[in-house]
């Protein structure tokens, strides 16, 4: 069987997974293959590794039976049409995204933001910034999203003794299944956290961010086409959303004109949610613990299926 790997490994992880590949697989790696043998590559293979551009999707690729993502999301692939086994990273990334939402949204009650451009000022205010630090326990909170990532910011935040409610299309075991759902528990609801795929496009939409309550906290780790950002950024110029833990934006990189970049009230973490030591060695071994199971005929960890996003 003929591996195609996408990602990107140093030569140290290449060594490791062809040590630990059954005998029968070889692996082919994109980047010691010219430019123009890599789709054909790619077409013959049996499984894959990592990421390869969208359009090499549009033709068919009748040899292919399991293909291993390195990310969580994969909205780029919806239209893609396989019959092969597929699985993502979720629960890989799900952690440090979490940690980061949650560390965002703990800097902004805490005023963190505020008192590292003070110190590199080096400028001491103290007391008169107590009373407007706010504290984290017992806020309420909506999650979009149930996957992994909303599960781990839910494991969280359950710490703080926060009331949460979930929100999900599908799933029966969230609290909210709709819009009106969600608008109707907004105005009760301190923080909103958006753990959505990139196929939710637009469902945090000018009604929703109208709807929240004056002083809250927005944050996305999830895709940043779910929101409507030009809605988001007039009610934080406004005052009228207390802040926004940004991790994804519409546009990436954040363009320089944005006026993101010069609000106070907005922590940007640049798409770095899901960052952590030894990224890479971390998908090759999410590929070898699936891979026996893919062989076996057994259930992936983090099987998904494209065209639902999730």
């Amino acid at each position: 069987m003929q591996l195609f790997v996408n990602s990107k490994l140093n030569d140290s992880l290449k060594s490791a997974l062809r040590q630990q590949l059954p005998a029968d697989v070889t692996a082919t790696f994109r980047d010691e293959l010219p430019t123009d043998k890599q789709q054909a590559a790619f077409q013959a293979a049996d499984m894959v590794l990592g990421n390869p551009p969208a359009a090499w999707f549009a033709a068919p690729l009748p040899t292919l039976k399991f293909w291993q993502l390195d990310s969580a999301g994969f909205d780029g692939y919806k239209q893609a049409q396989l019959t092969a086994s597929v699985a993502n990273m979720g629960d890989y990334f799900a952690w440090p995204c979490a940690e980061t939402m949650v560390a965002g949204i703990l800097a902004m009650y805490r005023l963190i933001p505020e008192l590292a451009v003070l110190q590199n000022k080096g400028q001491w205010i103290g007391a008169p910034l107590r009373d407007r630090m706010g504290l984290l326990r017992d806020q309420s909170v909506v999650i979009l999203g149930t996957g992994t990532i909303g599960q781990a910011v839910r494991q969280m935040l359950m710490g703080f003794n926060c009331p949460i409610k979930m929100l999900a299309r599908t799933d029966p075991k969230a609290d909210l299944h709709s819009t009106d759902d969600l608008i109707a528990v907004l105005p009760e609801t301190d923080i909103v956290i958006n753990c959505l795929p990139g196929t939710a496009v637009g469902f945090v939409s000018a009604q929703v961010v109208n709807a929240m309550k004056p002083g809250s906290i927005y944050a996305n780790v999830g895709r940043g086409s779910t929101t409507d950002e030009p809605a988001l950024i007039s009610a934080l110029q406004s005052g009228r959303l207390g802040g926004a833990v940004l991790d994804v934006t519409a546009t990436e990189p954040l363009p320089a004109d944005s006026p993101l970049w010069a609000m106070p009230n907005v922590l940007l973490t640049q798409h770095t949610g899901g960052g952590q030591p030894d990224e890479d060695a971390g998908k090759v071994t999410k590929f070898l613990r699936n891979l026996p199971r893919f062989l076996a005929g057994e259930e992936l960890e983090n099987a998904v299926e494209l065209g639902r996003g999730y």
